[in-house]
Protein backbone atom coordinates (compact mmCIF):
# COMPACT_ATOMS: atom_id res chain seq x y z
CA UNK A 1 0.00 0.00 0.00
CA UNK A 2 1.40 3.42 -0.69
CA UNK A 3 1.48 5.82 2.24
CA UNK A 4 0.62 9.33 1.31
CA UNK A 5 1.99 12.56 2.06
CA UNK A 6 0.71 16.13 3.11
CA UNK A 7 2.05 17.78 -0.33
CA UNK A 8 -0.36 14.96 -2.28
CA UNK A 9 -3.78 14.72 -0.03
CA UNK A 10 -6.55 17.51 0.77
CA UNK A 11 -7.90 16.77 4.19
CA UNK A 12 -11.68 18.16 4.91
CA UNK A 13 -13.77 18.27 8.05
CA UNK A 14 -17.36 19.20 7.60
CA UNK A 15 -19.04 20.53 11.24
CA UNK A 16 -22.97 20.30 10.54
CA UNK A 17 -26.13 19.62 13.48
CA UNK A 18 -28.56 17.58 12.53
CA UNK A 19 -30.97 18.20 9.51
CA UNK A 20 -28.49 20.58 8.03
CA UNK A 21 -27.72 17.53 5.12
CA UNK A 22 -24.04 17.16 6.06
CA UNK A 23 -23.98 13.67 5.08
CA UNK A 24 -25.02 14.66 2.06
CA UNK A 25 -22.75 17.33 1.55
CA UNK A 26 -20.08 14.83 2.37
CA UNK A 27 -21.06 12.52 -0.20
CA UNK A 28 -21.54 15.25 -3.09
CA UNK A 29 -17.57 16.07 -2.53
CA UNK A 30 -16.76 12.53 -2.53
CA UNK A 31 -18.50 11.62 -5.98
CA UNK A 32 -17.30 14.25 -7.16
CA UNK A 33 -13.82 13.34 -6.18
CA UNK A 34 -14.52 9.98 -8.09
CA UNK A 35 -15.46 11.35 -11.24
CA UNK A 36 -11.95 13.44 -11.66
CA UNK A 37 -10.50 9.68 -10.57
CA UNK A 38 -9.47 10.93 -6.81
CA UNK A 39 -8.37 8.19 -4.25
CA UNK A 40 -10.93 9.57 -1.49
CA UNK A 41 -12.20 8.70 1.77
CA UNK A 42 -15.07 9.45 4.49
CA UNK A 43 -16.20 8.30 7.44
CA UNK A 44 -18.65 10.21 9.97
CA UNK A 45 -18.76 10.55 13.91
CA UNK A 46 -21.98 11.30 14.84
CA UNK A 47 -22.61 14.43 17.98
CA UNK A 48 -23.92 13.59 21.16
CA UNK A 49 -27.04 16.07 20.77
CA UNK A 50 -27.94 18.61 18.57
CA UNK A 51 -25.98 21.82 20.28
CA UNK A 52 -23.90 19.79 22.59
CA UNK A 53 -21.64 18.76 19.70
CA UNK A 54 -22.24 18.36 15.75
CA UNK A 55 -21.86 15.56 13.55
CA UNK A 56 -18.55 15.43 11.91
CA UNK A 57 -17.52 14.38 8.29
CA UNK A 58 -13.98 13.49 7.73
CA UNK A 59 -12.70 13.38 3.99
CA UNK A 60 -9.22 12.54 3.02
CA UNK A 61 -8.51 12.75 -0.93
CA UNK A 62 -5.15 11.87 -2.82
CA UNK A 63 -5.45 14.84 -5.73
CA UNK A 64 -4.24 12.51 -8.72
CA UNK A 65 -5.66 9.71 -10.30
CA UNK A 66 -3.32 6.23 -9.68
CA UNK A 67 -2.30 4.23 -13.18
CA UNK A 68 -3.33 0.92 -13.42
CA UNK A 69 -1.84 -1.49 -10.59
CA UNK A 70 -0.45 1.49 -8.32
CA UNK A 71 -0.53 0.66 -5.01
CA UNK A 72 -3.45 1.62 -3.03
CA UNK A 73 -3.21 4.99 -0.58
CA UNK A 74 -3.54 4.82 2.92
CA UNK A 75 -5.98 7.49 4.51
CA UNK A 76 -6.68 7.99 8.30
CA UNK A 77 -10.17 7.46 9.57
CA UNK A 78 -10.22 10.73 12.13
CA UNK A 79 -8.94 13.96 11.68
CA UNK A 80 -5.62 15.38 13.36
CA UNK A 81 -5.56 18.61 15.12
CA UNK A 82 -3.59 21.22 13.19
CA UNK A 83 -3.35 19.10 9.50
CA UNK A 84 -6.94 20.21 8.34
CA UNK A 85 -7.07 21.83 4.52
CA UNK A 86 -10.52 22.71 4.23
CA UNK A 87 -13.36 23.24 7.28
CA UNK A 88 -16.59 23.46 6.24
CA UNK A 89 -19.09 24.70 9.18
CA UNK A 90 -22.52 25.90 8.88
CA UNK A 91 -22.62 27.27 12.45
CA UNK A 92 -20.24 29.82 13.04
CA UNK A 93 -20.02 28.52 16.94
CA UNK A 94 -18.88 24.74 15.55
CA UNK A 95 -16.53 27.04 13.69
CA UNK A 96 -14.91 28.11 16.79
CA UNK A 97 -15.53 25.05 18.20
CA UNK A 98 -13.43 23.62 15.85
CA UNK A 99 -10.75 26.33 16.49
CA UNK A 100 -10.38 25.38 20.28
CA UNK A 101 -9.95 21.85 19.30
CA UNK A 102 -7.43 22.63 16.98
CA UNK A 103 -8.90 21.76 13.81
CA UNK A 104 -8.32 25.24 12.26
CA UNK A 105 -4.77 27.24 12.13
CA UNK A 106 -3.97 30.24 10.09
CA UNK A 107 -0.77 28.42 8.33
CA UNK A 108 -3.25 25.68 6.55
CA UNK A 109 -7.12 25.48 6.91
CA UNK A 110 -9.07 27.65 4.66
CA UNK A 111 -12.48 28.19 6.18
CA UNK A 112 -16.19 27.97 5.14
CA UNK A 113 -18.55 28.96 7.71
CA UNK A 114 -22.18 30.49 7.91
CA UNK A 115 -22.40 33.34 10.29
CA UNK A 116 -26.48 31.84 11.64
CA UNK A 117 -26.12 30.70 15.01
CA UNK A 118 -28.84 27.93 16.89
CA UNK A 119 -27.70 29.45 20.29
CA UNK A 120 -25.55 26.87 23.14
CA UNK A 121 -27.24 25.56 26.19
CA UNK A 122 -24.64 28.06 28.15
CA UNK A 123 -26.20 30.95 26.45
CA UNK A 124 -29.86 30.33 26.74
CA UNK A 125 -29.07 29.45 30.19
CA UNK A 126 -27.47 32.71 31.38
CA UNK A 127 -29.14 34.96 33.36
CA UNK A 128 -28.86 38.04 31.27
CA UNK A 129 -27.72 37.62 27.65
CA UNK A 130 -25.43 35.22 27.04
CA UNK A 131 -24.97 35.15 23.30
CA UNK A 132 -21.12 34.91 22.48
CA UNK A 133 -20.17 38.41 20.65
CA UNK A 134 -20.69 37.99 17.48
CA UNK A 135 -17.86 40.64 16.24
CA UNK A 136 -15.59 38.57 18.63
CA UNK A 137 -16.51 35.22 17.62
CA UNK A 138 -15.70 36.67 13.16
CA UNK A 139 -12.30 38.21 14.82
CA UNK A 140 -11.43 34.94 16.13
CA UNK A 141 -12.04 32.63 13.11
CA UNK A 142 -10.31 35.26 10.94
CA UNK A 143 -7.21 35.49 12.66
CA UNK A 144 -6.92 31.44 13.19
CA UNK A 145 -7.62 30.66 9.48
CA UNK A 146 -5.43 31.00 6.42
CA UNK A 147 -8.20 31.87 4.62
CA UNK A 148 -11.85 32.93 5.91
CA UNK A 149 -15.32 32.90 4.25
CA UNK A 150 -18.26 33.71 6.52
CA UNK A 151 -21.88 34.66 5.01
CA UNK A 152 -25.28 33.71 6.22
CA UNK A 153 -25.61 30.44 4.65
CA UNK A 154 -29.06 29.38 6.32
CA UNK A 155 -30.96 33.33 4.72
CA UNK A 156 -28.70 32.23 1.32
CA UNK A 157 -30.15 28.87 1.45
CA UNK A 158 -34.15 29.97 2.15
CA UNK A 159 -33.48 32.76 -0.75
CA UNK A 160 -32.78 29.86 -2.96
CA UNK A 161 -35.32 27.43 -2.00
CA UNK A 162 -31.73 24.89 -1.20
CA UNK A 163 -31.11 23.47 1.74
CA UNK A 164 -28.16 25.11 3.46
CA UNK A 165 -25.78 21.81 2.62
CA UNK A 166 -26.34 22.94 -1.23
CA UNK A 167 -25.29 26.70 -0.35
CA UNK A 168 -21.77 25.53 1.65
CA UNK A 169 -20.95 22.85 -1.37
CA UNK A 170 -21.27 26.53 -3.48
CA UNK A 171 -18.85 28.45 -1.51
CA UNK A 172 -16.69 25.08 -1.46
CA UNK A 173 -16.31 25.51 -5.16
CA UNK A 174 -15.87 29.36 -4.89
CA UNK A 175 -12.95 28.90 -2.89
CA UNK A 176 -10.80 26.38 -5.28
CA UNK A 177 -9.38 24.45 -2.95
CA UNK A 178 -9.74 21.10 -3.59
CA UNK A 179 -9.31 21.25 -7.23
CA UNK A 180 -13.25 20.26 -8.05
CA UNK A 181 -14.99 22.68 -9.89
CA UNK A 182 -18.68 23.56 -10.04
CA UNK A 183 -19.77 22.22 -12.22
CA UNK A 184 -18.21 19.22 -11.61
CA UNK A 185 -19.87 19.42 -8.05
CA UNK A 186 -23.17 19.74 -10.00
CA UNK A 187 -22.57 16.92 -12.12
CA UNK A 188 -22.35 14.90 -8.50
CA UNK A 189 -25.62 16.56 -7.51
CA UNK A 190 -27.50 15.19 -10.93
CA UNK A 191 -25.95 11.95 -10.32
CA UNK A 192 -27.31 11.52 -6.85
CA UNK A 193 -30.61 12.37 -8.36
CA UNK A 194 -32.42 14.17 -5.58
CA UNK A 195 -33.92 17.30 -5.31
CA UNK A 196 -31.79 18.54 -8.02
CA UNK A 197 -33.20 21.66 -9.43
CA UNK A 198 -33.20 23.04 -5.82
CA UNK A 199 -30.19 21.83 -4.52
CA UNK A 200 -28.69 23.43 -7.90
CA UNK A 201 -30.08 26.79 -7.33
CA UNK A 202 -28.38 26.00 -3.74
CA UNK A 203 -25.02 25.61 -5.09
CA UNK A 204 -25.16 28.37 -7.89
CA UNK A 205 -26.39 30.92 -5.01
CA UNK A 206 -23.30 29.62 -2.36
CA UNK A 207 -21.18 30.23 -5.64
CA UNK A 208 -21.85 33.39 -6.10
CA UNK A 209 -21.71 34.61 -2.39
CA UNK A 210 -18.49 32.62 -1.81
CA UNK A 211 -15.12 33.54 -2.03
CA UNK A 212 -11.79 34.00 -0.28
CA UNK A 213 -12.78 37.48 1.55
CA UNK A 214 -15.26 37.89 4.86
CA UNK A 215 -17.49 40.51 3.87
CA UNK A 216 -17.44 42.93 7.06
CA UNK A 217 -20.74 45.02 6.80
CA UNK A 218 -23.67 43.76 9.09
CA UNK A 219 -25.99 42.00 6.74
CA UNK A 220 -28.71 43.81 7.94
CA UNK A 221 -27.24 47.03 7.17
CA UNK A 222 -27.06 45.86 3.54
CA UNK A 223 -30.86 45.48 3.58
CA UNK A 224 -30.73 49.65 3.50
CA UNK A 225 -30.11 52.00 1.42
CA UNK A 226 -26.64 53.00 0.50
CA UNK A 227 -26.81 56.26 1.77
CA UNK A 228 -26.82 54.89 5.62
CA UNK A 229 -23.69 52.11 4.42
CA UNK A 230 -20.53 53.16 5.91
CA UNK A 231 -18.02 52.31 3.52
CA UNK A 232 -15.28 54.20 5.59
CA UNK A 233 -12.60 51.62 5.71
CA UNK A 234 -13.46 49.01 3.33
CA UNK A 235 -12.88 51.08 0.09
CA UNK A 236 -11.06 54.45 -0.35
CA UNK A 237 -13.29 57.23 -0.67
CA UNK A 238 -12.70 58.29 -4.57
CA UNK A 239 -14.89 54.93 -4.92
CA UNK A 240 -17.41 55.45 -2.66
CA UNK A 241 -19.91 57.19 -5.18
CA UNK A 242 -20.09 54.51 -7.78
CA UNK A 243 -19.98 51.72 -5.04
CA UNK A 244 -23.26 53.03 -3.83
CA UNK A 245 -24.50 53.46 -7.31
CA UNK A 246 -23.89 49.64 -7.17
CA UNK A 247 -25.08 48.92 -4.37
CA UNK A 248 -28.69 51.05 -5.12
CA UNK A 249 -28.75 49.12 -8.41
CA UNK A 250 -28.39 45.57 -7.27
CA UNK A 251 -30.50 46.24 -4.28
CA UNK A 252 -33.38 46.88 -6.91
CA UNK A 253 -32.40 44.16 -9.14
CA UNK A 254 -32.62 41.11 -6.59
CA UNK A 255 -31.41 41.41 -3.05
CA UNK A 256 -28.98 42.50 -0.27
CA UNK A 257 -27.28 39.00 -0.73
CA UNK A 258 -26.36 39.92 -4.09
CA UNK A 259 -25.26 43.08 -2.57
CA UNK A 260 -23.14 41.09 -0.32
CA UNK A 261 -21.36 39.56 -3.50
CA UNK A 262 -20.90 42.88 -5.33
CA UNK A 263 -18.82 44.12 -2.30
CA UNK A 264 -17.12 40.54 -2.04
CA UNK A 265 -15.85 40.88 -5.13
CA UNK A 266 -15.00 44.47 -5.24
CA UNK A 267 -12.59 43.67 -2.22
CA UNK A 268 -9.99 42.03 -4.57
CA UNK A 269 -9.89 45.28 -5.72
CA UNK A 270 -9.58 47.16 -2.51
CA UNK A 271 -5.42 47.94 -2.75
CA UNK A 272 -5.33 48.20 -6.62
CA UNK A 273 -5.30 51.50 -8.40
CA UNK A 274 -7.86 53.64 -7.74
CA UNK A 275 -9.63 54.57 -11.14
CA UNK A 276 -8.99 50.35 -12.02
CA UNK A 277 -11.70 50.19 -8.55
CA UNK A 278 -13.75 52.38 -9.91
CA UNK A 279 -14.10 50.80 -13.66
CA UNK A 280 -14.77 47.63 -11.81
CA UNK A 281 -17.02 49.16 -9.82
CA UNK A 282 -19.23 50.88 -12.07
CA UNK A 283 -18.72 47.37 -14.49
CA UNK A 284 -19.24 45.02 -12.32
CA UNK A 285 -22.84 46.35 -10.93
CA UNK A 286 -23.77 46.61 -14.56
CA UNK A 287 -23.02 43.04 -15.33
CA UNK A 288 -24.26 41.53 -12.22
CA UNK A 289 -27.66 43.49 -12.81
CA UNK A 290 -27.60 41.89 -16.64
CA UNK A 291 -30.96 42.34 -18.82
CA UNK A 292 -33.48 39.81 -18.60
CA UNK A 293 -36.83 39.24 -18.81
CA UNK A 294 -37.80 39.96 -15.45
CA UNK A 295 -35.77 43.04 -15.63
CA UNK A 296 -37.79 44.55 -18.53
CA UNK A 297 -40.94 43.51 -16.51
CA UNK A 298 -39.82 45.53 -13.61
CA UNK A 299 -39.06 48.58 -15.26
CA UNK A 300 -42.56 48.39 -16.89
CA UNK A 301 -43.99 48.48 -14.00
CA UNK A 302 -42.87 51.31 -11.87
CA UNK A 303 -45.21 53.87 -11.33
CA UNK A 304 -42.63 56.85 -12.62
CA UNK A 305 -42.97 55.30 -15.97
CA UNK A 306 -46.92 55.59 -16.44
CA UNK A 307 -46.18 59.37 -14.95
CA UNK A 308 -43.42 59.98 -17.47
CA UNK A 309 -45.86 58.46 -20.39
CA UNK A 310 -48.94 60.69 -19.31
CA UNK A 311 -46.51 63.65 -18.92
CA UNK A 312 -45.06 62.81 -22.53
CA UNK A 313 -48.68 62.59 -24.30
CA UNK A 314 -49.40 65.33 -22.40
CA UNK A 315 -52.50 64.32 -21.17
CA UNK A 316 -54.47 65.53 -18.25
CA UNK A 317 -55.64 63.84 -15.13
CA UNK A 318 -59.44 62.90 -17.13
CA UNK A 319 -58.05 61.29 -19.97
CA UNK A 320 -57.79 57.90 -20.51
CA UNK A 321 -54.38 57.26 -21.51
CA UNK A 322 -54.00 53.53 -23.03
CA UNK A 323 -50.54 52.02 -22.88
CA UNK A 324 -49.66 48.48 -25.06
CA UNK A 325 -46.32 46.99 -24.44
CA UNK A 326 -44.70 44.56 -27.37
CA UNK A 327 -43.20 41.20 -26.06
CA UNK A 328 -41.20 38.83 -28.47
CA UNK A 329 -39.72 36.50 -25.99
CA UNK A 330 -37.27 34.23 -28.36
CA UNK A 331 -35.67 30.89 -27.46
CA UNK A 332 -32.55 32.66 -25.60
CA UNK A 333 -34.80 34.48 -23.62
CA UNK A 334 -36.78 30.95 -22.68
CA UNK A 335 -33.97 28.85 -22.53
CA UNK A 336 -32.40 32.36 -20.28
CA UNK A 337 -35.52 31.77 -17.26
CA UNK A 338 -35.36 27.95 -17.29
CA UNK A 339 -33.35 25.35 -15.06
CA UNK A 340 -29.95 25.14 -16.40
CA UNK A 341 -30.07 21.62 -17.59
CA UNK A 342 -33.56 22.40 -19.25
CA UNK A 343 -32.23 25.84 -20.58
CA UNK A 344 -28.99 24.29 -21.87
CA UNK A 345 -31.22 21.63 -24.15
CA UNK A 346 -33.50 23.82 -25.40
CA UNK A 347 -30.93 26.22 -26.37
CA UNK A 348 -29.12 23.56 -28.41
CA UNK A 349 -32.10 22.59 -29.75
CA UNK A 350 -32.56 26.35 -31.32
CA UNK A 351 -29.12 26.72 -32.36
CA UNK A 352 -29.54 22.43 -34.29
CA UNK A 353 -32.58 23.98 -36.02
CA UNK A 354 -31.59 27.73 -36.94
CA UNK A 355 -33.86 29.38 -35.05
CA UNK A 356 -32.17 31.58 -32.33
CA UNK A 357 -33.31 34.92 -33.90
CA UNK A 358 -35.71 33.70 -36.06
CA UNK A 359 -37.94 32.56 -33.70
CA UNK A 360 -40.24 33.80 -31.26
CA UNK A 361 -43.75 34.92 -29.59
CA UNK A 362 -45.71 38.16 -30.38
CA UNK A 363 -47.17 39.38 -27.72
CA UNK A 364 -49.41 42.66 -26.42
CA UNK A 365 -50.15 43.64 -22.88
CA UNK A 366 -52.03 46.26 -21.89
CA UNK A 367 -50.15 47.00 -18.79
CA UNK A 368 -52.49 50.19 -18.53
CA UNK A 369 -55.50 47.74 -17.70
CA UNK A 370 -55.40 45.60 -14.46
CA UNK A 371 -55.50 42.44 -16.05
CA UNK A 372 -52.66 43.18 -18.20
CA UNK A 373 -50.78 44.96 -15.43
CA UNK A 374 -50.95 41.85 -12.68
CA UNK A 375 -49.47 39.92 -15.65
CA UNK A 376 -46.07 41.83 -15.90
CA UNK A 377 -46.26 42.61 -12.63
CA UNK A 378 -46.26 38.71 -11.89
CA UNK A 379 -43.43 38.69 -14.33
CA UNK A 380 -41.28 41.08 -11.89
CA UNK A 381 -41.99 39.19 -8.65
CA UNK A 382 -39.96 35.97 -10.19
CA UNK A 383 -36.80 37.92 -8.89
CA UNK A 384 -36.44 34.97 -6.23
CA UNK A 385 -36.56 32.41 -9.44
CA UNK A 386 -33.21 34.07 -10.74
CA UNK A 387 -30.93 32.50 -8.91
CA UNK A 388 -31.87 29.22 -10.08
CA UNK A 389 -31.72 29.46 -14.16
CA UNK A 390 -29.60 28.54 -17.10
CA UNK A 391 -28.40 32.90 -17.52
CA UNK A 392 -27.87 33.03 -13.51
CA UNK A 393 -25.17 30.56 -14.27
CA UNK A 394 -23.62 31.57 -17.21
CA UNK A 395 -23.33 34.99 -16.10
CA UNK A 396 -22.07 34.37 -13.09
CA UNK A 397 -19.06 32.07 -14.60
CA UNK A 398 -18.58 34.84 -16.81
CA UNK A 399 -17.98 37.48 -14.29
CA UNK A 400 -15.63 35.61 -12.65
CA UNK A 401 -13.53 34.56 -15.68
CA UNK A 402 -13.66 38.27 -16.37
CA UNK A 403 -12.69 39.74 -13.26
CA UNK A 404 -9.92 36.83 -12.77
CA UNK A 405 -8.38 38.89 -15.85
CA UNK A 406 -8.39 41.98 -14.58
CA UNK A 407 -7.20 40.97 -11.59
CA UNK A 408 -3.94 39.04 -13.87
CA UNK A 409 -3.38 42.13 -15.59
CA UNK A 410 -3.68 44.53 -12.43
CA UNK A 411 0.38 42.75 -11.46
CA UNK A 412 1.31 42.98 -15.03
CA UNK A 413 -0.05 46.55 -16.27
CA UNK A 414 -2.61 48.47 -14.45
CA UNK A 415 -3.38 50.53 -17.99
CA UNK A 416 -4.16 47.41 -19.70
CA UNK A 417 -6.32 45.82 -16.44
CA UNK A 418 -8.26 48.79 -16.67
CA UNK A 419 -8.99 48.04 -20.20
CA UNK A 420 -9.78 44.72 -19.69
CA UNK A 421 -12.14 46.03 -16.98
CA UNK A 422 -13.74 48.81 -20.12
CA UNK A 423 -14.25 45.85 -22.28
CA UNK A 424 -17.07 44.57 -19.83
CA UNK A 425 -19.57 47.43 -21.84
CA UNK A 426 -19.57 45.32 -24.72
CA UNK A 427 -22.06 42.87 -22.97
CA UNK A 428 -25.58 44.04 -22.81
CA UNK A 429 -28.94 43.48 -23.40
CA UNK A 430 -30.33 40.17 -23.88
CA UNK A 431 -31.25 37.92 -26.81
CA UNK A 432 -29.40 39.30 -29.96
CA UNK A 433 -28.11 41.94 -28.76
CA UNK A 434 -26.66 40.06 -25.50
CA UNK A 435 -25.11 37.18 -28.03
CA UNK A 436 -23.91 39.84 -30.51
CA UNK A 437 -22.01 41.61 -27.57
CA UNK A 438 -20.42 38.13 -26.08
CA UNK A 439 -19.23 37.48 -29.55
CA UNK A 440 -17.29 40.76 -29.79
CA UNK A 441 -15.78 40.36 -26.50
CA UNK A 442 -14.41 36.88 -26.75
CA UNK A 443 -13.04 37.93 -30.25
CA UNK A 444 -10.98 40.56 -28.10
CA UNK A 445 -10.01 38.50 -25.19
CA UNK A 446 -8.89 35.44 -27.80
CA UNK A 447 -7.42 37.63 -30.12
CA UNK A 448 -5.52 40.43 -28.30
CA UNK A 449 -5.56 39.65 -24.57
CA UNK A 450 -5.10 35.80 -24.51
CA UNK A 451 -1.58 36.12 -26.34
CA UNK A 452 -0.60 38.84 -23.70
CA UNK A 453 -1.50 37.48 -20.82
CA UNK A 454 0.96 34.04 -22.54
CA UNK A 455 3.45 36.59 -22.62
CA UNK A 456 3.60 38.49 -19.65
CA UNK A 457 4.13 41.81 -20.78
CA UNK A 458 2.41 44.36 -22.42
CA UNK A 459 3.43 47.25 -25.04
CA UNK A 460 2.36 50.67 -26.18
CA UNK A 461 0.78 48.92 -29.67
CA UNK A 462 -0.75 46.16 -27.48
CA UNK A 463 -2.86 48.89 -25.11
CA UNK A 464 -3.50 51.22 -28.59
CA UNK A 465 -4.81 47.30 -30.05
CA UNK A 466 -7.47 47.10 -27.55
CA UNK A 467 -8.64 50.52 -27.29
CA UNK A 468 -9.16 50.62 -31.23
CA UNK A 469 -10.82 47.12 -31.00
CA UNK A 470 -13.05 48.24 -28.09
CA UNK A 471 -14.11 51.47 -30.01
CA UNK A 472 -14.75 49.66 -33.66
CA UNK A 473 -17.04 47.07 -31.12
CA UNK A 474 -19.31 49.73 -29.61
CA UNK A 475 -19.72 51.71 -32.73
CA UNK A 476 -20.89 48.45 -34.79
CA UNK A 477 -22.33 45.64 -33.08
CA UNK A 478 -22.77 43.58 -35.90
CA UNK A 479 -18.69 42.98 -35.57
CA UNK A 480 -17.70 44.02 -39.52
CA UNK A 481 -15.46 47.41 -37.88
CA UNK A 482 -14.21 44.94 -35.36
CA UNK A 483 -12.90 42.45 -37.73
CA UNK A 484 -11.40 45.19 -39.79
CA UNK A 485 -9.61 46.58 -36.54
CA UNK A 486 -8.81 43.18 -35.65
CA UNK A 487 -7.41 42.55 -39.08
CA UNK A 488 -5.31 45.83 -38.76
CA UNK A 489 -3.36 45.01 -35.36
Amino acid sequence: MLQTNQQETKKILICAMGGEGGGVLMNWIVKAAWSKGFSVQATSVPGVAQRTGATTYYIEMLLQALPQGAPRPVFALTPTPGEIDLLIATEAAEAARAVSNGYITPDRTNLIASTSRAYLMPEKMAMTDGRIDNKKLTEVLKKTSFTCTLFDANQVAKESGAIVNAVMLGAVAAADVIGITLDEFIEAIRFEGKAVDSNISGINAGFTIGGRSTIELDIEDISLPSSVINLDGLFPESAHEIIKHGIDRLLDYQNKHYVESYLARLKRFKASDPVLLTVVAKQLALRMAYEDIIRVAQAKVRPERFTRIRNEAKSSSEDIVIVTDFFKPGITEIADMLPCWLGKRVLRWGQKKGKLDHFGFDMKVRTSTIVGFLKVWSLAKLKFWRPRTYRWSVEQRNIESWLNMVEKFSRIDINFAIEIAELARLIKGYGSTHRRGTANYSKIIEILVEPCLTIGKISAQDLENIRLSRDAATKDPDGSDLDKALTVT
